[in-house]
């Protein structure tokens, strides 16, 4: 009875390890360095260990970001794209403003929580940070902006645009600090956030402008002009 051999023969090289893609090795390039700031913030992280994580040489890290700057930066781009994506889909799915709303909120935190290391390591460390890399994240806010705005402006039509502005601007503050202060807490999911958000921002707007008796007294809206 013979039997089928299943191995190589002696003195055969082994057989060879299938190549990694340039994209595959990019992303992964990219997780781990994402990891490595996390744990150790972007000024103590070294191009040393993120290579050796990786298994691959400190000159091939360099050949793909060109430096720890360019790598933080390619992180950040990969966040913001992937952010931009979620929150739009989820916000694709409102079927009125304030659905919209909530939904791409929930979106927001749902994705801060599953980055919630690197999140906090940006924020503690903007002073840090190289200049592209604050501008990176300013480019963010201003892009969550761009989703928001449109939805202030659809539920109320008759603000100035300047209002529109300043709202969008005190909700994306708001969700930034509820993001770092939800990730600290087991307790608090990304809807519940979102809920909290939205009964302080949104409901609290609306006592501004749909109380029967008018505006609080002392107090009248700003125009243009």
């Amino acid at each position: 009875m013979s039997v089928t051999q299943t191995t190589a023969p002696e003195g055969a090289p082994p057989p060879k390890r299938k190549r990694m893609s340039r994209a595959n090795r990019e992303r992964q390039m990219l997780a781990v360095a994402e990891e490595v700031f996390a744990e150790r913030g972007f000024r103590a992280a070294s191009m040393e260990e993120i290579a050796e994580r990786c298994g691959v040489s400190k000159p091939m890290l360099y050949e793909y970001f060109g430096s720890k700057d360019g790598l933080l930066l390619a992180c950040l781009s990969r966040a913001r794209a992937e952010l931009h994506e979620v929150t739009a889909a989820a916000m694709a799915e409102g079927v009125d403003p304030l659905d919209t709303l909530h939904r791409g909120l929930v979106a927001y935190y749902a994705f801060t929580d599953s980055h919630g290391d690197s999140f906090r390591i940006l924020q503690h460390e903007a002073v840090g940070l190289p200049h592209a890399a604050v501008e990176a994240v300013e480019a963010t806010r201003r892009q969550q902006h761009a989703l928001i705005a449109p939805i202030m402006a659809q539920w109320a039509p008759h603000l100035p645009e300047i209002a529109i502005e300043a709202y969008t601007e005190i909700i994306i503050g708001a969700c930034e600090r509820i993001s770092l202060w939800f990730t600290t807490r087991p307790d608090v999911t990304p809807e519940l956030a979102a809920h909290y958000t939205l009964e302080f921002c949104w409901l609290g707007l609306q006592g501004l402008y749909d109380r029967e008796d008018g505006p609080p007294k002392g107090w009248e809206p700003v125009t243009e002009g």
